[in-house]
């Protein structure tokens, strides 16, 4: 292992430790809203850089490399098209958010419908999390940190023995982060991680072409423009791994679940000091989504080039850092994604804590005639953090096993969880007539059907249309079953304690982003580079 490497790395991630530490010293976080929210003062630079870093882990490393080395570019549309519902999430969900101070996606749920469907949907999220999201992060960073490093060679271990060491390492790391730094802690070191990011994603095309040319950096781009021109197109078609009609139904459905009703995501933007700052911060993220198929998936082309057949495909990204990057370049890389990794980690554990002891602990208390205070549910919250990092760093080495592509597993446990939240939020959004007894309706028509059409009809369809398809059912059933409940309609009550005017040149902003968004698309396609 070089010393220049480790040496980098070492700095790199001590830099990110040390002005985390110095920016949060004197923040409390004794409290819940210390702990969970940031004390909601933060400034549009460090949400749009808490948003696009919470996004970016590991996974998006790991997981897109590895598709477009086995497939092509098709899958950056997760991130490219993201763009629109970023956009909509700016104009429509966070003002909402803001205006009625639901601090959670479940808060939002028991104003609009009842305290029920609040504790139901959060119990949704939290085994979302731990089933999923956590697991996955440590997984992704894990793969990505063992590559770069080659433990194998150094520790004399499998890479099975390697993928559980730093999985718990991550685990640790994060889980210790979070519980001291609280979520102004992981924004602050998202904020200085995203300079690194920006510095490799720079370095990855140059030192990689330069790499495939020999020490020509042109000819190693002639290279990739000339042969394997396949895996250059973002236009899947139906044999591909993302066919490019996914993007208008279920893609669309998540993206614009993620972006504006995932839990961890949501959080970040609420630590804004006002909504203005919240949607600049959201359009700053944007930028980043766009610029990732040139930060992020450069790697996987190049290692289309470089290796004919790889044993384990989603070590195509730190095997391409490790052989094409100079020393110095892999430890930064290294400190990058591991940092990326924990801090996707971090976010999911607060934002756990924050729904079981919000939205669970607090109300059970209550009913029990128990009285809370503000340190009691920290300790308490901090307890959770604890036993569900471990939980995750138990079951994360086990996503080896799975058969799909890493990042087509993801997204496919990810719709599990996703959709039937999006439908009954995106239904009391548009309407204010349907009552809390078809919000439960939809929740359980949407798990039985799905279940139907994956474990015992045989449907010849894409998940992603599935998903589509089943979330117009979902609707459909929560609006025909309102007829079955007793009249009801929603009133909004709006908080008066915080700056609700939103960004005066938001529609500037996104005829901008969306006009890139279709440039990226094109550029990627056969009337571009492919």
């Amino acid at each position: 292992m070089d010393v220049s490497t480790v040496s980098s790395f070492i700095l790199f991630t001590f830099i990110v430790a040390f002005v985390s530490w110095w920016k949060t010293k004197k923040k409390t976080t004794e409290t819940t809203t210390g702990l969970f929210f940031a004390n909601q003062k933060n400034s549009f630079w460090v949400v749009g850089g808490a948003l696009f870093l919470s996004n970016i882990s590991a996974n998006q490393f790991i997981g897109e490399n590895e598709s477009i080395y086995i497939n092509n570019m098709s899958v950056m549309a997760w991130g490219v098209s993201s763009v629109l519902a970023m956009l909509l999430v700016a104009e429509f969900f966070l003002p909402v958010y803001f205006r009625t101070g639901a601090m959670t996606i479940p808060d939002f749920l028991g104003k609009r419908y009842d305290a029920s469907t609040k504790r139901l949907v959060s119990l949704v999220f939290l085994i979302s999390y731990i089933a999923n999201l956590l697991p996955a992060v440590l997984y992704g960073g894990a793969v990505a940190f063992t590559g770069m490093f080659d433990f194998l060679d150094f520790l004399k271990l499998t890479y099975w023995q390697n993928i559980w060491i730093v999985v718990w390492a991550i685990g640790v790391i994060g889980a210790v982060y979070s519980i001291l730094g609280g979520l102004r802690a992981i924004t602050i070191s998202d904020s200085v991680l995203s300079i690194g990011f920006l510095v490799i994603g720079i370095a990855f095309p140059y030192f990689g072409f330069k790499y495939l040319g020999d020490g020509n950096w042109g000819e190693g781009l002639q290279q990739v423009l000339a042969n394997h021109k396949e895996h250059l197109n973002s236009i899947g078609s139906v044999g591909d791994e993302i066919p490019f009609g996914t993007i208008f139904t279920g893609m669309f459905i998540i993206n614009l679940y993620y972006w504006g009703m995932e839990q961890y995501i949501v959080q970040q933007a609420m630590t804004a000091k006002n909504l203005s700052h919240s949607q600049r911060g959201m359009a700053l993220a944007c930028v980043g989504k766009l610029l990732c198929p040139f930060l992020i998936n450069v790697p996987g082309i190049i290692g289309v080039h470089l290796y004919d057949d790889l044993p384990h495909t989603a070590a195509v990204f730190p095997l391409v850092v490790r052989d094409t990057l100079p020393a110095v370049m892999t430890g930064l890389t290294a400190a990058v994604v591991l940092g990326a990794a924990i801090t996707t980690f971090n976010a999911g554990l607060n934002s756990s804590s924050t729904l079981f002891i919000l939205n669970l602990y607090k109300p059970w208390m209550k009913l029990r005639g128990r009285k809370t205070t503000e340190a009691m549910l920290v300790r308490n919250g901090k307890r959770f953090e604890i036993a569900i990092s471990l939980l995750a760093m138990c079951c994360a080495p086990f996503i080896m096993f799975v058969d799909s592509g890493f990042y087509t597993y993801l997204q496919q446990l990810t719709g599990m969880f996703s959709v039937p939240v999006f439908t009954i939020i995106f239904i009391g959004f548009v309407t204010r007539k349907v009552p809390p007894g078809a919000a439960k309706t939809g929740l359980v028509f949407f798990i039985l059907a799905y279940f139907i059409c994956n474990f015992i009809l045989d449907i010849s369809l894409h998940y992603l249309h599935l998903l589509g398809v089943l979330f117009v059912l979902t609707s459909a059933c929560m609006l025909l079953s309102t007829r079955w409940f007793p009249k009801y309609c929603y009133r909004e009550n709006v908080r008066t304690d915080i700056d609700l005017a939103p960004w005066r040149y938001r529609y500037w902003a996104a005829f901008v982003l969306l006009l890139a968004m279709v440039l990226v698309f094109v550029f990627f396609s056969p009337l571009g580079v492919a």
